[in-house]
């Protein structure tokens, strides 16, 4: 396939008739370079399923606030807007990822999860960015499913009867990956660079320039979510981890340790989170 035509068809995906609702008027509040907390805020409060969902996430294992925030307007203050709009876009399409390949959205939560806790180890100023990174990662995924449901059942197939990383396969039939189509879709939706970076080099952190640190501890949050078993990614085996992303961690076998402790018992609590969900 063209990858021209791909990212135009891709960067169009809020076109199409398949696309939830709920998903659809969240695109136009969160492409809005101007929007303001405010607008968002009311955005939010104008769907009580939506309200629901954004407090049951920010109160959840993933953000690890040790407090209850009971009201959407304190979610706001607390996370800022960037982590809120990219929270808003995970909530809005976990019935997609639900859909579309079973454990993605628990991988998606899973990574989320190890990269607050990775981030929180190495001392970065904001760690619920890194944590949305890590939610939106595969997001790309997403929109190849929703754009291209047929051909990336074919994706799926091919990775599972050639054993083949989901990468491969995609690159085999669409000549790029889910890391280049979510990079699209970030910078169409008005997403940061700093989030766009780390998307689109979540599998190779090594040529994030500006972002280095970020985009390896979210390459290694994929990596230590997939080694636990949380969530499905669309691989049956786990990458080796990048060996210039490992050397910038610079983690001490105490500190994995200490990040695969949090971890489980982080990953034990959102494991009730996730069962709340499909109820």
């Amino acid at each position: 396939m063209d990858p021209k035509l791909l990212r135009a068809q891709i960067e169009r995906i809020d076109t199409l008739p398949t696309i939830p609702s709920v998903l659809k008027k969240l695109l136009a509040v969160i492409e809005n370079p101007k929007v303001s907390l405010t607008e968002v805020g009311n955005f939010i409060q104008s769907d009580p399923v939506l309200t629901s969902r954004v407090l049951k996430m920010v109160n959840s294992p993933i953000y690890g606030f040790p407090g209850r925030i009971s009201a959407v307007q304190q979610a706001l203050i607390l996370l800022g807007l960037n982590v809120v709009r990219g929270l808003l876009l995970g909530v809005s399409v976990f019935e997609v990822m639900q859909k579309s390949m079973v454990g993605l959205w628990e991988h998606s939560l899973g990574c989320a999860i190890a990269a607050r806790i990775i981030a929180k180890k190495k001392n970065i100023s904001e760690p619920e960015e890194i944590s949305i990174a890590g939610l939106l990662h595969d997001i790309g995924k997403v929109v190849m499913i929703l754009r291209y449901k047929e051909e990336y059942e074919e994706v799926i197939k091919e990775a599972e009867t050639k054993d083949l990383l989901i990468i491969e396969a995609e690159k085999s039939i669409f000549d790029i990956t889910h890391a280049d189509s979510g990079s699209w879709i970030a910078k169409r939706w008005n997403f940061p660079q700093s989030l766009v970076e780390i998307i689109e080099y979540h599998h190779k952190p090594s040529l994030s320039r500006s972002l280095p640190m970020q985009t390896a501890i979210v390459h290694l949050a994929d990596l230590l979510t997939r080694s636990v078993g949380f969530g499905f990614s669309g691989d049956n085996h786990v990458p080796a981890v990048n060996p210039a992303a490992w050397e910038l961690l610079n983690l001490s076998d105490a500190d994995l340790r200490d990040i695969f402790d949090e971890m489980d018992d982080a990953f034990s609590e959102a494991e009730a989170f996730l069962i709340g969900d499909e109820s």
